[in-house]
This record gives C-alpha cells, sequence and structure tokens, in this order.
C-alpha cells in the first residue's frame, strides 16, 4: 500500500481533480497549492504577497555574486521553495497523502511506499477542461495561459530540480488523461496504490 501520491501536472490536464478524487476514495489527506502555501507561510513567516507574486518563479541570474549571498540575502523565489520544501516534508512524514504539484515527486523521492504519478493531456482536454474553471476566457486567451503556467513550471522544475518536468524516467506512472478520462485515471491510480 503506497500512503503517500504525488501527481504532477501540465496546467489543465486534470490533475488536482484527479488527486483530490484519489485522496477521497482512499481516505487520505489532499494537499494542493493553497494548502501547501499556507504552511509554508506560517513556517517561513515570510509575507503573503511574496507567494503570490514570486510562486513557481525561479530567480533571475544576478552572475557570479550570487553565489556568495548567505540565506537571508537568497531571492524571494528561492525562499519561497524552501519554504514550500519544508511544508511538503512535514506533510509527507505525518499521515497519509496526495501531494499535487510543487516539485513534490522530487522532494519526497526518497520516501518508502509512495507512488509519483505525472498526468498530461492534449490540449484540446486541457482547453475543454480550463473553460469550466474560466468561463469569461476566449480560448486563445486559455491557451496563452496554458502556455505560460507550463512554461513557469518547466523552469521551476529545471531550476529546484535538475530534472525536466515530465521526464517519465522521473515517475512511476504517466498518464493520459484526454485518453483514459479522469475517472479511469482515479481507478488505475487507486488500484495501483492498493497493491502490494
Amino acid at each position: 500500500m503506497k500512503n503517500i501520491i504525488t501527481i504532477s501536472r501540465p496546467f489543465g490536464a486534470g490533475g488536482g481533480q484527479i488527486g483530490r478524487a484519489v485522496a477521497e476514495r482512499l481516505g487520505y489527506y489532499y494537499c494542493d497549492r493553497d494548502i501547501i502555501v499556507q504552511s509554508a507561510m506560517k513556517s517561513s513567516h515570510l509575507d503573503p504577497e511574496y507567494f503570490r507574486e514570486y510562486d513557481e518563479k525561479v530567480p533571475m541570474s544576478l552572475g557570479f555574486g550570487q553565489s556568495l549571498f548567505d540565506f537571508y540575502n537568497r531571492p524571494i523565489s528561492d525562499k519561497i521553495y524552501e519554504a514550500q520544501k519544508k511544508a511538503i516534508l512535514a506533510i509527507g512524514e505525518q499521515r497519509n497523502c496526495v501531494i499535487v504539484g510543487r516539485n513534490s515527486h522530487f522532494i519526497l523521492k526518497e520516501f518508502d511506499h509512495s507512488l509519483h504519478v505525472f498526468i498530461t493531456a492534449d490540449e484540446f482536454f486541457r482547453v475543454r477542461n480550463l473553460k469550466t474553471r474560466m468561463p469569461d476566457s476566449s480560448e486563445q486567451e486559455i491557451k496563452e495561459k496554458i502556455r505560460s503556467v507550463d512554461k513557469a513550471r518547466k523552469k521551476a522544475c529545471s531550476h529546484y530540480t535538475h530534472t525536466i518536468f515530465g521526464d517519465a524516467s522521473q515517475y512511476d506512472m504517466c498518464l493520459k488523461s484526454s485518453s483514459f478520462g479522469i475517472d479511469r485515471c482515479v481507478d488505475i491510480i487507486c488500484e495501483v496504490a492498493q497493491a502490494d
């Protein structure tokens, strides 16, 4: 039985929906961006405004001198990542959980009894899925948002984990929600998580 499940996903692929449903079915704690950010803010004492502005962003390159900075002079984005990492580790150590995003697959990769899943989907599915969350946005605006969020996630993954976002070798399982559907993805993850 896997007691930690992480789900990584491009924007709009349904990873959050799948994660929430898996957690509900297994009776696990569900943890997404909001919960991680709240936990990170409590432990780091950083201004909530920083989390809104710098979340999932990488620091701008400041050259050789950057390596000489101590922790307190590090870029805000690095401090936010470290605070979120600490929160994710604490959640993983304390309870059965499903954690969506925030490079949790990498942060918790050494944990026993963990299952790391990547959910992907084709663009048509992602646009249609996001239309329900962004009803006032045009298809073009949604596509632009997909590109923007995906780009930020790829950069953050590369910068903080030195791996490629979505690289199958970093996960135990990769599923395409546009092929299987949300419900079947939930079924598959639960089946694998409950197997021993």
